[in-house]
């Protein structure tokens, strides 16, 4: 008798853990279309920094390659310098490369040849924080922020 309360109880268990899991919420909101909106508690678990169902994408890691307006404008700058003589083609070849180390030397930079924040900032192209200092605060509120307040305020 005690091995089969045991398999019955077992059995009890798994079909209540398997509907609290929602194997069966797929049948329920087929007959009910007012399931298919989120429950206040499904939207409070998005607003508290958990996935949604949705998967997001993966950010790459690495650094992107400039693109060729980016390039020719880098190009520019390096002409407006000197460092560079040919017309800007938007590619990064040898002749760009070899215009940046030349730069980089005449200023002081570690002269690679390889974009990086000190030498846009010498070009004028970055920020004028970079290489100096961590970035500075946005002046608008990020979500986060903006979530972590809401939150903060309906628990008052």
């Amino acid at each position: 008798m005690r091995i089969r309360l045991r398999d019955a109880t077992h059995l009890a268990s798994s079909l209540l853990l398997a509907a609290g899991l929602g194997v069966f919420s797929d049948a329920v909101k087929a007959q009910n279309p007012a399931a298919n909106k989120p429950s206040s508690s499904a939207a409070r678990r998005t607003a508290h920094g958990k996935k949604a169902s949705k998967r997001s994408k993966r950010r790459e890691r690495g650094q992107k390659a400039p693109t060729p307006d980016r390039i020719s404008e880098i190009q520019q700058a390096l002409a407006k310098n000197g460092s560079y003589t040919g017309t800007p083609s938007g590619k990064w070849d040898e002749s760009t490369q070899d215009a940046l180390r030349k730069f980089q030397e005449s200023h002081g930079l570690n002269p690679t040849g390889k974009l990086d924040a000190r030498s846009l900032q010498q070009l004028g192209l970055g920020s004028q924080t970079a290489g100096v200092a961590p970035p500075l605060p946005s002046n608008t509120a990020s979500k986060l922020t903006s979530s972590t307040a809401q939150s903060s305020q309906r628990q008052r």
